[in-house]
Parts: C-alpha cells; structure tokens; sequence
C-alpha cells in the first residue's frame, strides 16, 4: 500500500498547510493556512458532482440479452482531471453523496465557531475518501511544557464503505504521535450517515463541538495525571501485554520473531528515545511509547514509502486508534 493521494501526472488531489500528523501522505502545496474554497481548488477536491446512477445486469440466454433493473446504485463522479465520468461504489437507495463542499462548508462553520484553522485536504484511494483536517488555535501543556495540539479531522467516503467521519485527535508536537484517548463521558468523534438527513445530522455535530473542547480540557486532566506517576520497567511491560497481548510459546516461529521486534522497538523508544525527554520513566512516557511506535514503527505490508502506509491507515482505519485506547485505558485504569 503506498500513501494512495490521488494523483494525475504531476498533479495531486490535496492541499497541505504544512507538515503534520498526516503530512506523509503527500506534499506540501501551500505555505500558510487555508480556506475551504482553496482546499476544493488547490486540492482538486471541487466540481466532483458526486452523484447515483441506477445499476443494471445484462443477462445472456438461449432468446438473447435480457437487461434487468438492479435494486442498487453506483456512485459516480466527474473526474477532477480529466473530466470523465467515474464510479466509485454500489450503494443503496437510502444513499446520499455529501459533496466534498457540503464537506468543506460545514468545516468552515467549525472554523468560524472555534477559531480553527485549516491544514489539510485530499483525496485517496481514487476519490473513494476524502478528508480534511484543522487545528484547533490553542495548545494544550502537559504538565506545563510538553505541547499537545488538537486537531478536528473529517473523514468521508463516496464508495459508501463508511459514514462522514469527524475525529477529535490530540497530536504530540514532539513526534507527531496522534493520541487516542477514551475518556469518560466526552466525545471525541461523530459519524453521519448519508442519508437525506444528512445535512442536518451535520448542524447537529456543529452543535455538539463544545463537547470538543471539554473533551480537551479532560485529556490535559488525564495526562497531568500521568505524567506525575512514576512508571517501572515491570510496569512498562505489563503496559505492553494489556495494549497487545503475548505470542504464546506454542506460536508460530513468525509471530513469535514479531512480538520480540515489537517489544524490543517499544522498549528502546520507553527508555532511550529523543522524544521521551522531559517525560522519561512516567506513565505518560509509557503511553507516548505505544503511541509513536503505532504510528511511525508499527508493520506495515509494503515496502515502498512505509510511513505514508502507515499515515493512511492512521487516517483511514479504526485499528490504530483501538491500539491506542487500549493502552489509555490500561494505564487510567490502574
């Protein structure tokens, strides 16, 4: 799997406003913060005109071809460079695209309601999905100088394989290591379905933003928390064990060669890693070990620009984030 940014030649479907959480899926195109016009113009994200177009079987037999209506649709799009009709899903009848400007609109509502800028945008996998991410303008301190931004990420599809996604994500300055926490009683994402409610499903997540920054405040809380708890390596390892479990002595010799490079790499970066100065041999030290190993050193089945694979299973898929909540909830738990 390579960073599968859409691109045509020389041209890329996504806009960056500087390097980032997500910035090994692409290249840096603009120097400064953006507008959601520009994100659909730079990011060859605008005119898609995503729309349903009722399917149909041709079925062969002894009298002909027999056309049969397909109690399904394609999703199809116009091609932002070449212009050419595309499809890119089957969906049912209850299915409704949100555009990447319905998208784009509803972030610029965030944007003017909390201040956030963007930082983001673009299209994978063919323009099957879609994201766009800001920043939040404040910062949060763990325990006065370890610097976490939040960022609102909005993810949609137009395969129909997910609903419009909006992710609350903490980052780590010092790594770029995005956090998941599952903190009590606070939301940290939405999930829209494409229906024909769906623009008023997307009012009521605009509503619900306050949620976002109690939500930060919380975090800071946790993470102070942990930050004042000394942790041992006994207790790093016990970590380790509840986050991803043990490969058994009966195992195969590959997943017992995997767990071994697992706990080797985690433990070089708990005790020895650049990015643990100032946290080192703390409970949140635990936590930012697991995380950065998640995302800049955990496998990936590809060879070629590994940490774009990575950056887009970050963004696409719920397996790193579950990893992370795993050992968050491990270590709040104690």
């Amino acid at each position: 799997m390579t960073h599968q940014i859409e691109t045509h030649g020389d041209r890329a479907a996504a806009v960056f406003a500087r390097q980032d959480a997500w910035h090994r899926l692409g290249t840096t195109v603009a120097g400064h913060a953006f507008t959601a016009e520009e994100a659909m113009r730079l990011g060859h994200l605008g005119g898609w005109n995503v729309r349903k177009v009722p399917l149909t079987a041709n079925v062969m037999d002894e009298d002909g071809v027999t056309t049969l209506d397909v109690p399904a649709f394609a999703t199809v799009r116009t091609n932002p460079f070449t212009h050419a009709p595309e499809a890119l899903g089957v969906v049912g009848s209850g299915y409704r695209p949100l555009q990447n400007e319905e998208h784009a609109e509803f972030l610029n509502l965030l944007a003017d309601q909390s201040g956030a800028v963007f930082d983001t945008a673009g299209s994978l996998r063919g323009g099957r999905h879609v994201f766009v991410t800001m920043r939040l303008p404040e910062s949060l301190f763990v325990g006065g100088t370890d610097r976490v931004d939040l960022n609102i990420a909005a993810l949609n599809s137009h395969d129909g394989s997910s609903a419009f996604r909006l992710v609350v994500t903490p980052v780590r300055v010092v790594c770029a290591n995005t956090q998941a926490a599952a903190l009590r009683d606070h939301v940290s994402s939405w999930s829209i379905r494409h229906t024909s409610n769906a623009k008023a499903a997307v009012q009521a997540a605009r509503d619900a933003l306050g949620l976002t920054f109690a939500y930060a405040e919380a975090f800071q809380a946790e993470a102070d928390r942990l930050l004042e708890r000394e942790m041992t390596d006994a207790q790093f390892f016990d970590l380790i064990r509840a986050t991803f479990g043990t490969a058994s002595d009966d195992a195969p010799p590959r997943v017992r060669r995997a767990s071994g490079d697992r706990l080797a790499t985690l433990s070089r970066l708990f005790h020895d890693a650049e990015t643990q100065a100032g946290i080192r041999g703390t409970a949140w030290a635990g936590y930012q070990a697991v995380v950065e190993y998640v995302d800049h050193f955990a496998p990936v089945r590809t060879k070629v620009a590994p940490d774009a694979a990575r950056a887009q299973r970050l963004l696409t898929t719920e397996g790193p984030t579950n990893v992370k909540r795993a050992a968050w909830d491990a270590l709040t738990a104690a």
